[in-house]
């Protein structure tokens, strides 16, 4: 079977956690955050991870999360840049040798073997794929002064979640293109969004679960640890 890599993102700074420390590096149940995260694509069916860091934390990350934890499956550390799309393009660079890429937030310690496994099947049957979940909520447009414009029908909405995942030719192609110029880069927010812009390829939507959250805030934190043990079982 062709080769699958994930490219596990832990570049940011998480300025909202109004912490010194880094989120990724923030305690959860006993251990750093990005571990969890690490853990679940360790376990997972895809062949390789390229772990993507801060600038000047790759030695840290590699003594301290990799080595000291001893994943096995993680073929490259290496540096972000400033923007999340900076990171991605380092972190797909950096991939040894795949048809398929996951791409992940590491703040998102949450996810599942199975979530995983289902986006890496999604890749290889519809060439691109993204986790997400229907919203529970009624969302609201608002207009220039902050009153409601619009209420769009929630049945047709999704809360888009990660791994992405694609053809690694398919991706890079694409990140390739965007690279190319700043004025490609202003208001992208997920690679989804990458590939439907610079290539015009349709995404395949698939179910994740709604305790794959994002870590952002300190609430986040005590929220995923209560999933993490629903997951794994208290330790």
């Amino acid at each position: 079977m062709e080769r699958t890599a994930a490219v596990v993102l832990a570049a940011g700074k998480g300025s909202r956690m109004g912490s010194t420390i880094h989120k990724q590096y923030m305690e959860l149940c006993g251990k750093p955050l990005l571990y969890h995260t690490l853990r679940a694509f360790e376990e997972s069916s895809v062949d390789e991870i390229v772990l993507v860091t801060g600038p000047g934390e790759v030695p840290f990350c590699q003594n301290e999360i990799v080595d000291r934890y001893g994943f096995s499956k993680i073929s490259a550390v290496t540096e972000g840049g400033s923007e999340r799309y900076h990171s991605v393009y380092a972190g797909l660079k950096a991939v040894k040798d795949c048809a398929y890429v996951l791409i992940h937030d590491g703040a998102r310690p949450c996810v599942t073997k199975e979530i995983i496994d289902a986006s890496r099947t999604a890749a290889i049957t519809y060439g691109a794929c993204v986790v997400g979940m229907p919203v529970k909520d009624t969302i609201k447009i608002s207009d220039e002064n902050g009153y409601a414009a619009l209420t769009p029908d929630r049945t047709s909405l999704w809360q888009i979640q990660t791994p992405q995942a694609f053809r690694y030719d398919l991706v890079l192609r694409a990140y390739n293109r965007l690279m190319e110029s700043e004025s490609f880069q202003k208001g992208v927010t997920d690679d989804a969004m990458v590939v439907e812009t610079m290539t015009k390829e349709k995404v395949k939507l698939i179910q994740g679960d709604y305790t794959n959250i994002k870590v952002t805030t300190p609430e986040d934190l005590e929220i995923a640890s209560v999933f993490l043990n629903r997951i794994y079982g208290k330790k």
